[in-house]
């Protein structure tokens, strides 16, 4: 093992907020529980998207709740542990307060990096891949400054309640498809490594948002790697070394 015997934890897609008030707190403690387990030996922890079910960050106002999982973060900040938070498709309006307030590094787009000798390309998914151009013109919107100004015109009471209906209202639509394969050649995640891989070569994919715990051999050297998610699955992946592990907490 590497970093005097430390490890790096990966998690996904915990969607705090949904379905109702109980079940998310209940999903929430479950999530601190495990960070109070992996914090005797963790050097850093990457959260790779859709911490929230939806997230929208006023310069004076966050999100009422999530205090103990916010107050948890901050906790391993302060003892040197090192988080790094990616957006997803559902708090993608993080900006700010998570690295000035819990001193967590955030990040918007995938990253590639050399860790324990092995490449990897690290982030939450979406967008990627060939087609969902509906979901790419969308994002292109919310991602655009004057479109968040307009959108903070709002009050926060108004702005949180209308965003975390349209998530929901979403979630309904698409009813259980984030938890069925799709197939090899409709895996957008997989066909996008499939095809980066005949750009340069990359150790391991590491990626959320499709809600299902993935190891899947990409070529002769490369592995896709999906973290699942804290909805159904509880799933989550540890690097040891040059051992890289997707495990399942079940406490």
């Amino acid at each position: 093992m590497s970093n005097g015997n430390k490890k790096i934890y990966f998690v996904s897609d915990c969607h705090f907020g949904i379905p109702d008030r109980e079940s998310s707190f209940d999903r929430e403690k479950k999530l601190i529980r495990w960070l109070d387990i992996i914090k005797a030996d963790a050097s850093e922890i990457y959260i790779l998207g859709d911490l929230f079910d939806f997230w929208f960050e006023y310069k004076t106002v966050i999100p009422r709740g999530y205090v103990r999982l916010l107050g948890k973060l901050a906790e391993l900040t302060d003892a040197g542990i090192k988080i790094q938070l990616f957006t997803g498709n559902h708090d993608m309006w993080m900006f700010d307060y998570f690295p000035k307030e819990l001193g967590i590094e955030l990040f918007r787009k995938p990253v590639i990096r050399e860790i324990n000798g092995l490449k990897m390309m690290i982030g939450h998914g979406d967008g990627m891949g060939p087609g969902d151009h509906g979901y790419k013109f969308i994002k292109k919107i919310f991602a655009d400054k004057f479109c968040q100004w307009l959108y903070a015109r709002f009050h926060p009471n108004f702005a949180i309640g209308l965003g975390l209906y349209f998530s929901r209202r979403s979630r309904l639509a698409r009813g259980n498809t984030d938890q069925i394969y799709k197939g090899d050649e409709k895996e957008r995640l997989l066909i996008f490594t499939k095809e980066k891989i005949q750009q340069e070569h990359i150790d391991l994919f590491v990626f959320g948002h499709r809600h299902m715990p993935l190891d899947i051999k990409v070529g002769e050297h490369s592995r896709y790697i999906n973290l699942g998610d804290w909805i159904y699955n509880f799933t989550y992946a540890v690097l040891d070394g040059s051992d890289f592990e997707l495990k399942s907490f079940m406490e």
